[in-house]
């Protein structure tokens, strides 16, 4: 491939990642921090908030990881996701590297949670590590953790629903089967 056109097609897909990690920095609603501030940070609204950015934006990269269309996909959303910590006006200068890492604790806390395959369904897991992380109870399965695990679900939800906005789907031929594509089955249909 030529310069000028690899060099067009890197910049294109920065700005398909800008364009998802804009959508991953979005405030989470209101009435779901007021409800994890009464659930689970005794009341303290700033904590709830921080702990659901950290989980939407952590499901927004694992989305990348696991279902995007291109393998580079996620190296360049993990990229436009630092970046986009640098500049978020919610964090102050020096705190950059601690909210980093604040993310970087919760993201392999998700990832585990969602790659684990034996004990409690998944949303129950998930829900029990938005708990643990805002400082509430998660050793039991109650409304709370429920609830939790339905707001993470929807948050992947809504990061696939965005990743497929801003890098495309996977379009096949009428005539080819998916499976055909890994040599599972006949090539055409």
């Amino acid at each position: 491939m030529p310069f000028f056109a690899r060099w067009r097609a890197e910049r294109d897909l920065q700005r398909k990642a800008v364009s998802f990690v804009e959508a991953l920095f979005r405030d989470p609603a209101d009435a779901d921090v007021e409800w994890l501030a009464g659930a689970a940070t005794r009341g303290d609204v700033d904590h709830a908030r921080w702990e659901l950015r950290y989980a939407r934006r952590s499901l927004g990269l694992i989305a990348a990881q696991r279902d995007a269309l291109d393998d580079r996909t996620a190296s360049i959303v993990a990229k436009a996701i630092s970046e986009a910590f640098t500049r978020d006006p919610n964090i102050a200068l020096e705190m950059v590297d601690t909210s980093e890492r604040q993310f970087n604790a919760r993201l392999s806390a998700y990832r585990d949670g969602l790659a684990a395959k034996a004990g409690a369904p998944t949303q129950i897991r998930m829900g029990q590590t938005l708990m643990a992380f805002a400082g509430g109870s998660f050793k039991k399965q109650d409304a709370n953790i429920v609830r939790a695990g339905e707001l993470l679900d929807s948050y992947l939800t809504e990061a696939n629903e965005a990743l497929r906005a801003s890098f495309g789907t996977a379009a096949l031929p009428e005539n080819v089967a998916p499976s055909a594509l890994i040599g599972g089955g006949p090539p055409t249909v």
